[in-house]
């Protein structure tokens, strides 16, 4: 079991996960983060525990793998940090880099979330529940973000939907805000 309480970032990097580096970053035009982006994904869609996610993010995705994949694998997409069904971590991005998550996007009026923001994909679809490891991981990880970063606060965690509107749906309608937040206040958020 992970013990929150001894995990780190260093050097932009969470300690509790396995680093799988992606070329697909690059520098913040200010050293600001501010938010935190919830994310969900699966390749194929709905198939878990595939490889295939590190493999998108790493643009090693075989084209020829998967129908899907001939729509998606010329994509040059990132995110800091995946929690897998399982609980595992994987970092693909220092958190003090930009990673690209969330494309055209909107937080209270600002533009260009990737700019100031830090994304999280949890292992899942818009219409299966997440796992009680994936929200433990979530919230262990939020709150060593929000001790890290001090501008980021729980009024400025979001998911996707809210920052694409219209055009992104995930973490989707079964990913339980209530639970989550709660949990957070919980722990002196």
């Amino acid at each position: 079991m992970y013990q929150g309480a001894l995990w780190k970032i260093e050097s932009g990097w969470l300690s509790a996960a396995r680093r799988c580096p992606s070329p697909n970053f690059n520098e913040r035009p200010t050293n600001e983060i501010s938010l935190l982006v919830i994310h969900n994904i699966s390749l194929p869609p709905g198939e878990f525990d595939t490889g295939c996610i590190e493999q998108l993010f790493t643009n090693q995705l075989n084209a020829k793998a998967h129908p899907y994949f001939e729509e998606i694998a010329h994509l040059e997409v990132s995110a800091h940090l995946l929690i897998q069904r399982d609980g595992q971590l994987v970092q693909f991005v220092p958190f003090d880099k930009r990673a690209w998550h969330a494309g055209q996007s909107s937080f209270e009026g600002r533009e260009n979330c990737n700019d100031y923001s830090i994304g999280i994909e949890l292992e899942g679809t818009d219409d299966l529940p997440y796992t009680e490891l994936q929200y433990e991981r979530l919230i262990q990880t939020t709150r060593l973000l929000v001790e890290t970063y001090p501008q980021l606060t729980a009024h400025r965690v979001t998911g996707h939907q809210h920052i694409a509107p219209g055009r992104k749906t995930d973490p989707g309608p079964l990913f339980d805000w209530d639970y989550f937040r709660g949990a957070l206040v919980k722990g002196s958020f």
